[in-house]
């Protein structure tokens, strides 16, 4: 059984924000792996730290009081089968996990520790996954301008010389 205790400080929040992402429609979750040796509070941080955002556009306080007690429950539903890994995690709450079915925010909790927790794949720079493709005519540029952007003449301009003159 993993040890699942409450983030509770804005950095800490802030820091899980920047690592893994999942979403369902119910709840998003991110959440970073902690180095080794990592501290809080004066102790070895060890197991999981869960937190939880639920913002005043998700319903009044009674309706984001009841979204967090659901939550809580299904973290203790899970908290046999959380991954036993150094991690810390942000869940946010939906306004669906107001009256969504417990089982199927188990179940969306499952799939976010696992997915969150997963260890980074090691990067191969030979890998051909992501590479840059070495026909400039495929694809465009992020800017929309196409051939422009990059320099390169289209079929509807014509060819200029150095001094101005078209070929023709």
């Amino acid at each position: 059984m993993s040890t699942i205790r409450r983030l509770r400080r804005r950095p800490d929040f802030l820091a899980a924000a920047q690592g893994r992402r999942f979403h369902t429609e119910r709840m998003s979750a991110q959440g970073r792996l902690r180095q080794s040796g990592e501290m809080r509070d004066g102790e070895a941080a060890e197991g999981l730290f869960l937190g939880f955002t639920i913002t005043k556009r998700v319903g009044h306080a009674t309706e984001r009081n009841r979204i967090r007690r659901r939550l809580r429950s299904a973290v203790e539903a899970v908290a046999a089968d959380a991954p036993c890994v150094g991690a810390d995690i942000v869940l946010i709450a939906r306004r669906p996990a107001l009256d969504a079915p417990f089982e199927s925010l188990v179940e969306d909790l499952r799939r976010a520790l696992k997915a969150v927790t997963r260890p980074a794949a090691p990067r191969n720079s030979d890998s051909t996954f992501g590479a840059k493709s070495s026909n400039p005519q495929r694809g465009g540029s992020r800017s929309g301008r196409g051939a422009a952007a990059r320099g390169t003449p289209t079929s509807s301009s014509p060819i200029k010389a150095p001094d101005g003159s078209t070929d023709g």
